[in-house]
């Protein structure tokens, strides 16, 4: 290779590195500017709550769990097969409180839970 080829070579090779060191200092621009935008937002914002501004129980105490024992709904059947029911037509949960309301229990004999799961 003679003289010229070397000098476009090397000229191609530092518009590279001057395009990649300009591009880069631009993103570092962007990024300082990002973060100074960022402190200058949450100064506007509103600081944490006092410890006399938390939320308080009430008088009355916690509330309490409820427990109950539910059902499911049967679905509701169309007149005619051809029809087809709206979702406002099947209704709005899919289970109902029951009528009884006694929880069951485990029978006094034999059951899977009882013992280590041994052979005896």
């Amino acid at each position: 290779m003679n003289h010229e080829h070397w000098s476009i070579a090397l000229s191609h090779a530092a518009a590279g590195t001057l395009g990649a060191l300009l591009g880069g200092l631009v993103i570092v621009g962007a990024l300082v500017w990002a973060v100074g935008l960022g402190i200058r937002a949450r100064r506007r914002e509103p600081g944490p709550p006092k410890a006399h501004e938390q939320p308080r129980l009430p008088q009355s105490g916690p509330a309490h769990e409820t427990s109950e024992m539910r059902e499911p709904n049967e679905v509701p059947r169309a007149a005619n097969e051809g029809e087809r029911l709206t979702p406002h037509q099947l209704g709005g949960s899919g289970s109902r409180r029951s009528d009884r309301q006694e929880r069951p229990r485990w029978g006094s004999g034999p059951n899977g839970s009882s013992g280590s799961g041994g052979s005896g």
